[in-house]
Protein backbone atom coordinates (compact mmCIF):
# COMPACT_ATOMS: atom_id res chain seq x y z
CA UNK A 1 0.00 0.00 0.00
CA UNK A 2 1.59 3.40 -1.00
CA UNK A 3 -0.33 6.32 0.16
CA UNK A 4 1.66 9.94 -0.63
CA UNK A 5 0.88 13.58 0.03
CA UNK A 6 1.73 15.95 -2.68
CA UNK A 7 2.15 19.39 -1.18
CA UNK A 8 1.56 22.85 -2.98
CA UNK A 9 2.66 25.59 -0.83
CA UNK A 10 1.60 28.22 -2.45
CA UNK A 11 -1.96 27.23 -2.82
CA UNK A 12 -2.05 25.32 0.74
CA UNK A 13 -3.47 22.27 -1.76
CA UNK A 14 -2.76 18.87 -0.71
CA UNK A 15 -3.58 16.21 -3.44
CA UNK A 16 -3.15 12.66 -2.77
CA UNK A 17 -1.90 9.20 -4.39
CA UNK A 18 -2.72 6.15 -3.61
CA UNK A 19 -1.92 2.65 -4.92
CA UNK A 20 -2.25 -1.09 -4.19
CA UNK A 21 -1.33 -3.78 -6.54
CA UNK A 22 -0.65 -1.80 -9.84
CA UNK A 23 -3.91 0.29 -9.35
CA UNK A 24 -4.23 3.66 -8.20
CA UNK A 25 -6.17 6.39 -7.74
CA UNK A 26 -5.85 10.40 -7.52
CA UNK A 27 -7.95 12.34 -4.56
CA UNK A 28 -8.03 16.14 -5.45
CA UNK A 29 -5.79 16.64 -8.19
CA UNK A 30 -4.59 20.47 -9.18
CA UNK A 31 -5.01 21.46 -12.67
CA UNK A 32 -1.35 20.55 -14.26
CA UNK A 33 -2.46 17.17 -14.37
CA UNK A 34 0.19 15.86 -15.63
CA UNK A 35 2.07 15.32 -12.51
CA UNK A 36 -0.30 12.02 -11.57
CA UNK A 37 0.56 10.18 -14.40
CA UNK A 38 4.24 10.60 -14.43
CA UNK A 39 3.69 9.26 -10.85
CA UNK A 40 2.00 6.38 -11.83
CA UNK A 41 3.31 5.38 -15.14
CA UNK A 42 6.92 5.14 -13.12
CA UNK A 43 5.32 2.61 -10.44
CA UNK A 44 3.91 0.85 -12.65
CA UNK A 45 0.55 1.37 -11.87
CA UNK A 46 -3.32 2.47 -14.07
CA UNK A 47 -4.53 5.11 -12.26
CA UNK A 48 -8.35 3.89 -12.28
CA UNK A 49 -10.04 6.52 -9.80
CA UNK A 50 -10.05 10.29 -9.38
CA UNK A 51 -11.78 11.09 -6.20
CA UNK A 52 -13.10 14.50 -5.47
CA UNK A 53 -13.56 15.86 -2.42
CA UNK A 54 -16.14 18.58 -3.27
CA UNK A 55 -16.64 21.50 -5.88
CA UNK A 56 -13.25 23.23 -4.95
CA UNK A 57 -13.10 27.23 -4.63
CA UNK A 58 -9.43 27.87 -4.10
CA UNK A 59 -8.04 25.67 -7.20
CA UNK A 60 -9.57 23.98 -10.54
CA UNK A 61 -8.92 20.69 -10.70
CA UNK A 62 -7.55 18.61 -12.95
CA UNK A 63 -9.80 15.57 -12.47
CA UNK A 64 -11.33 16.27 -16.41
CA UNK A 65 -8.35 16.33 -18.28
CA UNK A 66 -6.81 13.67 -15.84
CA UNK A 67 -9.78 11.28 -16.62
CA UNK A 68 -9.59 12.06 -20.63
CA UNK A 69 -6.00 11.08 -20.50
CA UNK A 70 -6.43 7.73 -18.82
CA UNK A 71 -9.74 6.39 -18.88
CA UNK A 72 -10.26 6.91 -15.08
CA UNK A 73 -13.60 7.25 -13.75
CA UNK A 74 -14.34 10.61 -11.57
CA UNK A 75 -16.28 9.95 -8.34
CA UNK A 76 -17.68 12.75 -6.39
CA UNK A 77 -19.73 12.53 -3.54
CA UNK A 78 -23.83 12.29 -2.81
CA UNK A 79 -26.36 15.14 -4.10
CA UNK A 80 -23.24 16.03 -6.61
CA UNK A 81 -24.84 17.79 -10.09
CA UNK A 82 -22.17 18.61 -13.10
CA UNK A 83 -22.06 19.97 -16.84
CA UNK A 84 -19.73 16.77 -18.01
CA UNK A 85 -20.30 12.77 -17.07
CA UNK A 86 -19.16 11.63 -13.57
CA UNK A 87 -20.18 9.10 -10.90
CA UNK A 88 -22.26 10.27 -8.01
CA UNK A 89 -21.52 7.78 -5.40
CA UNK A 90 -23.75 6.43 -2.68
CA UNK A 91 -23.01 7.22 0.78
CA UNK A 92 -20.87 4.30 2.66
CA UNK A 93 -20.29 2.81 -0.93
CA UNK A 94 -16.92 1.27 -1.32
CA UNK A 95 -14.71 1.41 -4.40
CA UNK A 96 -11.90 -1.39 -4.32
CA UNK A 97 -8.67 -0.25 -5.33
CA UNK A 98 -5.78 -3.15 -5.57
CA UNK A 99 -6.48 -5.39 -1.87
CA UNK A 100 -7.42 -1.97 -0.56
CA UNK A 101 -11.08 -0.40 0.00
CA UNK A 102 -12.32 3.42 -0.19
CA UNK A 103 -15.14 4.20 1.64
CA UNK A 104 -17.41 6.82 0.81
CA UNK A 105 -18.40 9.18 3.69
CA UNK A 106 -20.95 11.81 2.79
CA UNK A 107 -19.62 15.05 5.11
CA UNK A 108 -22.01 17.95 3.82
CA UNK A 109 -21.19 21.18 5.63
CA UNK A 110 -18.37 23.12 3.92
CA UNK A 111 -20.81 22.38 0.66
CA UNK A 112 -23.82 20.20 0.18
CA UNK A 113 -21.44 18.14 -1.90
CA UNK A 114 -18.51 17.79 0.60
CA UNK A 115 -17.69 13.97 1.25
CA UNK A 116 -14.84 12.25 2.64
CA UNK A 117 -13.13 8.88 2.00
CA UNK A 118 -11.99 6.31 4.25
CA UNK A 119 -9.41 4.15 3.13
CA UNK A 120 -9.40 0.86 4.53
CA UNK A 121 -6.27 -1.45 4.41
CA UNK A 122 -5.32 -5.12 3.24
CA UNK A 123 -7.16 -6.58 6.25
CA UNK A 124 -10.00 -4.03 5.88
CA UNK A 125 -8.81 -1.91 9.43
CA UNK A 126 -9.30 1.96 8.66
CA UNK A 127 -6.58 3.30 8.11
CA UNK A 128 -6.66 7.25 6.73
CA UNK A 129 -9.62 9.43 6.04
CA UNK A 130 -9.66 11.82 3.37
CA UNK A 131 -11.65 14.87 4.47
CA UNK A 132 -11.11 17.34 1.84
CA UNK A 133 -12.16 20.87 3.42
CA UNK A 134 -14.38 19.21 5.77
CA UNK A 135 -11.93 18.87 8.63
CA UNK A 136 -8.51 20.48 8.70
CA UNK A 137 -6.07 20.41 11.25
CA UNK A 138 -7.26 22.37 13.79
CA UNK A 139 -10.00 23.75 12.07
CA UNK A 140 -13.01 22.72 10.22
CA UNK A 141 -14.03 23.89 6.41
CA UNK A 142 -15.76 27.46 6.21
CA UNK A 143 -19.72 27.06 5.91
CA UNK A 144 -20.16 30.44 3.84
CA UNK A 145 -19.35 29.60 0.26
CA UNK A 146 -22.61 28.77 -1.27
CA UNK A 147 -23.91 32.77 -2.29
CA UNK A 148 -27.49 32.76 -0.18
CA UNK A 149 -28.42 29.03 -1.65
CA UNK A 150 -28.38 28.54 2.10
CA UNK A 151 -27.21 30.03 4.85
CA UNK A 152 -23.99 29.75 6.99
CA UNK A 153 -25.30 28.86 9.46
CA UNK A 154 -27.39 25.87 8.00
CA UNK A 155 -24.36 24.67 6.51
CA UNK A 156 -22.14 24.84 9.60
CA UNK A 157 -25.45 22.78 11.18
CA UNK A 158 -25.05 19.95 8.78
CA UNK A 159 -20.56 20.35 9.35
CA UNK A 160 -21.82 19.75 13.23
CA UNK A 161 -23.74 16.66 12.26
CA UNK A 162 -20.95 15.53 9.83
CA UNK A 163 -18.16 15.46 12.34
CA UNK A 164 -20.06 14.33 15.16
CA UNK A 165 -22.07 11.28 13.56
CA UNK A 166 -19.40 10.52 11.13
CA UNK A 167 -15.82 11.71 11.45
CA UNK A 168 -15.99 11.59 15.75
CA UNK A 169 -16.76 8.50 15.12
CA UNK A 170 -13.61 6.45 13.72
CA UNK A 171 -10.90 5.10 15.56
CA UNK A 172 -8.36 7.71 17.27
CA UNK A 173 -5.46 6.33 15.14
CA UNK A 174 -6.81 6.97 11.70
CA UNK A 175 -5.12 9.26 10.23
CA UNK A 176 -6.36 12.40 8.38
CA UNK A 177 -5.62 13.93 5.42
CA UNK A 178 -6.74 17.23 4.47
CA UNK A 179 -7.07 18.89 1.04
CA UNK A 180 -5.56 21.92 2.77
CA UNK A 181 -2.84 22.90 5.29
CA UNK A 182 -1.66 26.72 7.02
CA UNK A 183 -2.26 29.87 4.90
CA UNK A 184 -5.27 28.64 3.24
CA UNK A 185 -8.74 30.72 3.13
CA UNK A 186 -11.07 28.01 3.17
CA UNK A 187 -10.82 27.95 6.97
CA UNK A 188 -10.10 30.36 9.70
CA UNK A 189 -7.23 29.34 10.99
CA UNK A 190 -5.42 25.91 10.07
CA UNK A 191 -2.81 24.50 12.14
CA UNK A 192 0.57 24.40 10.94
CA UNK A 193 0.54 21.02 9.88
CA UNK A 194 -0.61 19.59 6.98
CA UNK A 195 -2.05 15.79 8.51
CA UNK A 196 -2.72 14.19 11.76
CA UNK A 197 -4.94 11.87 13.24
CA UNK A 198 -8.55 11.81 14.46
CA UNK A 199 -7.52 11.12 18.03
CA UNK A 200 -5.45 14.44 17.63
CA UNK A 201 -8.11 16.37 16.46
CA UNK A 202 -10.78 15.28 19.06
CA UNK A 203 -8.04 16.77 22.00
CA UNK A 204 -6.71 19.65 19.57
CA UNK A 205 -9.50 20.84 17.21
CA UNK A 206 -12.17 23.62 18.65
CA UNK A 207 -14.23 22.37 16.25
CA UNK A 208 -14.40 18.64 17.95
CA UNK A 209 -14.66 19.85 21.32
CA UNK A 210 -18.21 18.65 23.12
CA UNK A 211 -20.61 21.30 22.64
CA UNK A 212 -24.16 21.61 21.46
CA UNK A 213 -25.13 22.45 17.89
CA UNK A 214 -26.09 25.95 18.75
CA UNK A 215 -22.67 26.57 19.88
CA UNK A 216 -20.74 25.13 17.09
CA UNK A 217 -22.64 27.41 14.74
CA UNK A 218 -21.58 30.24 16.53
CA UNK A 219 -18.10 28.86 16.79
CA UNK A 220 -17.42 28.08 13.37
CA UNK A 221 -19.19 30.80 12.08
CA UNK A 222 -17.76 33.89 14.34
CA UNK A 223 -14.85 35.75 13.03
CA UNK A 224 -15.35 34.24 9.30
CA UNK A 225 -13.04 36.76 6.74
CA UNK A 226 -14.48 37.59 3.34
CA UNK A 227 -13.36 35.15 0.71
CA UNK A 228 -11.14 36.11 -2.15
CA UNK A 229 -13.33 37.24 -5.22
CA UNK A 230 -12.05 33.97 -7.20
CA UNK A 231 -13.62 31.43 -4.99
CA UNK A 232 -17.36 31.29 -6.69
CA UNK A 233 -15.58 31.51 -10.51
CA UNK A 234 -13.39 28.56 -9.38
CA UNK A 235 -16.21 26.50 -7.64
CA UNK A 236 -18.13 27.40 -10.98
CA UNK A 237 -15.76 26.06 -13.38
CA UNK A 238 -14.95 22.84 -11.33
CA UNK A 239 -18.97 22.40 -11.37
CA UNK A 240 -19.03 22.93 -15.39
CA UNK A 241 -15.92 21.81 -16.97
CA UNK A 242 -13.30 23.77 -18.59
CA UNK A 243 -11.30 23.81 -21.46
CA UNK A 244 -8.31 21.72 -21.66
CA UNK A 245 -4.94 23.17 -19.67
CA UNK A 246 -2.49 21.53 -22.38
CA UNK A 247 -5.05 23.92 -24.99
CA UNK A 248 -4.54 27.10 -22.56
CA UNK A 249 -0.81 26.95 -21.86
CA UNK A 250 -0.37 26.30 -25.54
CA UNK A 251 -2.30 29.73 -26.79
CA UNK A 252 -0.78 31.60 -23.46
CA UNK A 253 2.49 30.59 -24.08
CA UNK A 254 3.20 33.36 -26.57
CA UNK A 255 6.51 35.32 -26.73
CA UNK A 256 5.78 39.14 -27.23
CA UNK A 257 8.03 41.79 -28.39
CA UNK A 258 8.40 45.41 -26.42
CA UNK A 259 6.13 47.12 -29.20
CA UNK A 260 3.67 44.22 -29.03
CA UNK A 261 3.51 44.20 -25.13
CA UNK A 262 2.83 47.88 -25.36
CA UNK A 263 0.31 47.35 -27.87
CA UNK A 264 -1.49 44.77 -26.03
CA UNK A 265 -1.37 47.16 -23.18
CA UNK A 266 -3.06 50.28 -24.88
CA UNK A 267 -5.31 47.70 -26.06
CA UNK A 268 -6.14 46.78 -22.23
CA UNK A 269 -4.32 44.06 -20.98
CA UNK A 270 -2.68 44.09 -18.07
CA UNK A 271 0.94 44.07 -17.11
CA UNK A 272 1.32 41.74 -14.52
CA UNK A 273 5.32 41.26 -13.20
CA UNK A 274 5.45 37.48 -11.47
CA UNK A 275 9.71 38.63 -11.07
CA UNK A 276 11.13 38.91 -7.28
CA UNK A 277 10.24 41.84 -5.40
CA UNK A 278 13.66 43.37 -5.31
CA UNK A 279 13.84 43.06 -8.83
CA UNK A 280 10.58 44.63 -9.31
CA UNK A 281 11.26 47.84 -7.56
CA UNK A 282 14.64 48.45 -9.15
CA UNK A 283 12.56 48.87 -12.49
CA UNK A 284 8.99 47.91 -14.00
CA UNK A 285 7.08 48.74 -17.50
CA UNK A 286 4.95 51.69 -16.58
CA UNK A 287 1.33 50.30 -14.90
CA UNK A 288 2.25 47.01 -14.06
CA UNK A 289 0.93 45.03 -11.16
CA UNK A 290 3.64 42.90 -8.88
CA UNK A 291 2.63 39.59 -7.84
CA UNK A 292 5.73 37.64 -7.31
CA UNK A 293 5.98 33.63 -7.84
CA UNK A 294 7.93 33.73 -4.87
CA UNK A 295 4.81 34.00 -2.48
CA UNK A 296 1.31 33.13 -2.44
CA UNK A 297 1.19 34.27 -6.46
CA UNK A 298 -2.30 32.48 -7.10
CA UNK A 299 -3.90 33.61 -4.05
CA UNK A 300 -3.07 36.87 -4.61
CA UNK A 301 -4.04 37.11 -8.61
CA UNK A 302 -7.53 35.61 -7.75
CA UNK A 303 -7.96 38.37 -5.26
CA UNK A 304 -6.26 41.52 -6.60
CA UNK A 305 -7.49 40.98 -10.43
CA UNK A 306 -10.33 40.33 -12.17
CA UNK A 307 -10.60 36.78 -13.58
CA UNK A 308 -12.17 38.20 -17.21
CA UNK A 309 -8.73 40.95 -17.09
CA UNK A 310 -6.43 39.93 -20.55
CA UNK A 311 -3.06 39.91 -18.98
CA UNK A 312 0.66 40.37 -20.90
CA UNK A 313 3.26 39.11 -18.22
CA UNK A 314 6.83 40.13 -17.47
CA UNK A 315 8.36 36.92 -15.42
CA UNK A 316 12.11 35.56 -14.83
CA UNK A 317 13.98 33.96 -17.81
CA UNK A 318 12.55 30.23 -17.71
CA UNK A 319 9.48 31.42 -15.79
CA UNK A 320 7.11 31.83 -18.51
CA UNK A 321 5.48 28.48 -18.57
CA UNK A 322 5.52 28.10 -14.88
CA UNK A 323 3.60 31.74 -14.97
CA UNK A 324 1.02 29.99 -17.17
CA UNK A 325 0.56 27.06 -15.24
CA UNK A 326 -0.42 28.67 -11.60
CA UNK A 327 -2.34 31.20 -13.09
CA UNK A 328 -4.89 28.46 -14.98
CA UNK A 329 -4.64 26.66 -11.68
CA UNK A 330 -7.00 29.41 -9.82
CA UNK A 331 -8.89 30.07 -13.66
CA UNK A 332 -7.08 32.91 -15.43
CA UNK A 333 -6.51 31.59 -18.65
CA UNK A 334 -6.71 34.79 -20.53
CA UNK A 335 -3.11 35.75 -21.29
CA UNK A 336 -2.20 37.75 -24.18
CA UNK A 337 1.46 36.49 -24.15
CA UNK A 338 5.13 37.21 -21.97
CA UNK A 339 7.62 39.67 -22.56
CA UNK A 340 10.13 38.00 -24.94
CA UNK A 341 13.85 38.49 -23.16
CA UNK A 342 12.01 39.93 -20.03
CA UNK A 343 12.24 43.22 -18.39
CA UNK A 344 16.08 43.68 -19.88
CA UNK A 345 14.21 43.43 -23.23
CA UNK A 346 11.83 46.41 -22.22
CA UNK A 347 15.12 48.43 -21.02
CA UNK A 348 16.99 47.70 -24.14
CA UNK A 349 14.42 48.72 -26.53
CA UNK A 350 14.26 52.34 -24.84
CA UNK A 351 10.81 52.23 -23.42
CA UNK A 352 10.44 54.39 -20.67
CA UNK A 353 10.02 52.38 -17.06
CA UNK A 354 9.16 53.32 -13.29
CA UNK A 355 10.46 52.62 -9.99
CA UNK A 356 10.30 52.36 -5.96
CA UNK A 357 11.91 53.68 -3.76
CA UNK A 358 12.50 51.11 -0.99
CA UNK A 359 14.28 52.45 2.20
CA UNK A 360 15.30 50.38 5.31
CA UNK A 361 13.61 50.90 8.68
CA UNK A 362 16.49 52.40 10.05
CA UNK A 363 15.85 55.19 7.34
CA UNK A 364 12.18 55.10 8.08
CA UNK A 365 12.77 56.08 11.57
CA UNK A 366 14.65 59.06 10.59
CA UNK A 367 12.73 60.39 8.14
CA UNK A 368 9.66 59.70 10.64
CA UNK A 369 11.03 62.47 13.23
CA UNK A 370 11.61 65.11 10.22
CA UNK A 371 8.63 64.94 7.68
CA UNK A 372 5.19 64.80 7.52
CA UNK A 373 4.51 61.01 6.32
CA UNK A 374 1.47 58.61 5.99
CA UNK A 375 2.04 55.07 6.93
CA UNK A 376 0.52 52.56 5.40
CA UNK A 377 0.55 49.07 6.65
CA UNK A 378 -0.94 46.42 4.46
CA UNK A 379 -1.37 43.51 6.48
CA UNK A 380 -4.34 41.91 7.68
CA UNK A 381 -6.35 42.85 10.39
CA UNK A 382 -5.36 40.34 12.91
CA UNK A 383 -1.15 41.13 12.03
CA UNK A 384 -2.19 44.97 12.47
CA UNK A 385 -3.86 44.79 16.14
CA UNK A 386 -1.30 42.47 17.15
CA UNK A 387 1.17 45.87 16.71
CA UNK A 388 1.90 48.25 14.59
CA UNK A 389 3.63 51.63 14.10
CA UNK A 390 1.76 54.73 16.11
CA UNK A 391 -0.64 56.67 13.64
CA UNK A 392 -0.68 53.90 10.88
CA UNK A 393 -3.47 53.16 8.61
CA UNK A 394 -4.47 49.76 8.00
CA UNK A 395 -5.24 49.50 4.54
CA UNK A 396 -5.82 45.90 4.14
CA UNK A 397 -4.48 44.71 1.19
CA UNK A 398 -7.32 41.49 0.98
CA UNK A 399 -9.85 44.62 -0.06
CA UNK A 400 -7.31 46.99 -0.97
CA UNK A 401 -9.72 49.21 -3.31
CA UNK A 402 -12.25 49.53 -0.56
CA UNK A 403 -9.86 50.30 2.28
CA UNK A 404 -7.94 52.78 -0.28
CA UNK A 405 -11.36 54.34 -1.15
CA UNK A 406 -11.94 55.54 2.63
CA UNK A 407 -8.68 56.40 3.67
CA UNK A 408 -7.79 60.36 3.98
CA UNK A 409 -4.54 59.78 1.81
CA UNK A 410 -4.11 62.15 -0.54
CA UNK A 411 -1.42 61.88 -3.83
CA UNK A 412 0.49 64.49 -2.67
CA UNK A 413 1.64 62.98 0.66
CA UNK A 414 4.66 60.89 0.92
CA UNK A 415 3.56 57.26 1.28
CA UNK A 416 5.29 54.44 3.62
CA UNK A 417 4.02 50.91 3.36
CA UNK A 418 4.78 48.40 4.53
CA UNK A 419 3.51 44.22 5.19
CA UNK A 420 5.20 41.83 7.60
CA UNK A 421 8.03 40.70 5.60
CA UNK A 422 8.24 43.10 2.39
CA UNK A 423 6.11 40.97 -0.22
CA UNK A 424 2.86 42.52 0.05
CA UNK A 425 4.08 45.74 0.47
CA UNK A 426 5.51 45.80 -3.20
CA UNK A 427 2.22 44.31 -4.38
CA UNK A 428 0.69 47.32 -2.60
CA UNK A 429 2.85 50.26 -3.97
CA UNK A 430 2.65 48.66 -7.31
CA UNK A 431 -1.04 49.41 -7.23
CA UNK A 432 -0.68 52.55 -5.67
CA UNK A 433 1.67 53.70 -8.47
CA UNK A 434 -1.48 52.76 -10.88
CA UNK A 435 -3.84 55.21 -9.08
CA UNK A 436 -1.32 57.82 -9.63
CA UNK A 437 0.21 57.52 -5.77
CA UNK A 438 3.84 58.45 -6.80
CA UNK A 439 5.59 59.68 -3.34
CA UNK A 440 6.36 56.09 -2.58
CA UNK A 441 8.20 54.47 -0.08
CA UNK A 442 8.70 50.64 0.14
CA UNK A 443 9.95 49.45 3.51
CA UNK A 444 12.25 46.64 3.14
CA UNK A 445 11.60 43.79 5.45
CA UNK A 446 8.14 45.39 6.71
CA UNK A 447 6.85 45.30 10.34
CA UNK A 448 9.97 42.07 11.30
CA UNK A 449 12.56 44.91 10.35
CA UNK A 450 10.21 48.25 12.35
CA UNK A 451 10.59 45.97 15.51
CA UNK A 452 13.47 46.33 15.97
CA UNK A 453 13.70 50.38 15.57
CA UNK A 454 12.94 52.98 18.03
CA UNK A 455 9.94 53.64 15.79
CA UNK A 456 7.07 54.59 18.02
CA UNK A 457 4.56 51.50 18.19
CA UNK A 458 1.24 50.74 19.61
CA UNK A 459 0.88 47.13 21.42
CA UNK A 460 -1.69 45.04 22.24
CA UNK A 461 -3.50 45.89 25.18
CA UNK A 462 -2.43 42.72 27.67
CA UNK A 463 -5.87 41.14 29.36
CA UNK A 464 -6.24 40.54 32.84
Amino acid sequence: MKVEQLYTNCLSEAAYYIESNGEAAIIDPLRDYHQYIEKAKANGATIKYIFETHFHADFVSGHIDLAKATGAKIIYGPSTETEYPVYVASDHERFKLGDLTLEVLHTPGHTPESTCYLLRDEQGRENCVFTGDTLFVGDVGRPDLLGGKFTKEEMAGWMYDSLNNKLKNLPDEVVVYPAHGPGSACGKNLGKETFSTIGIQKKLNYALQPMSKEEFIKSVTDGISAPPAYFPLNAAINKKGYLSFDEIVKRNLKALSPEELLAEQKAGALVLDTRNESLFVDGFVKGSVFIGLNGRFAEWVGTLINIHQPLVLVTESGKEEETVTRLARVGFENVKGYLQGGFEAWKASGNEYDMIISIDADEMAIDLKYEPVYVMDVRKESEFEAGHVENAENVVLQHFDADLSTSPVTREQTIMVHCQGGYRSVIAASLLKRKGYNSLKNILGGWNAIVKTEIPKVEPVAQA
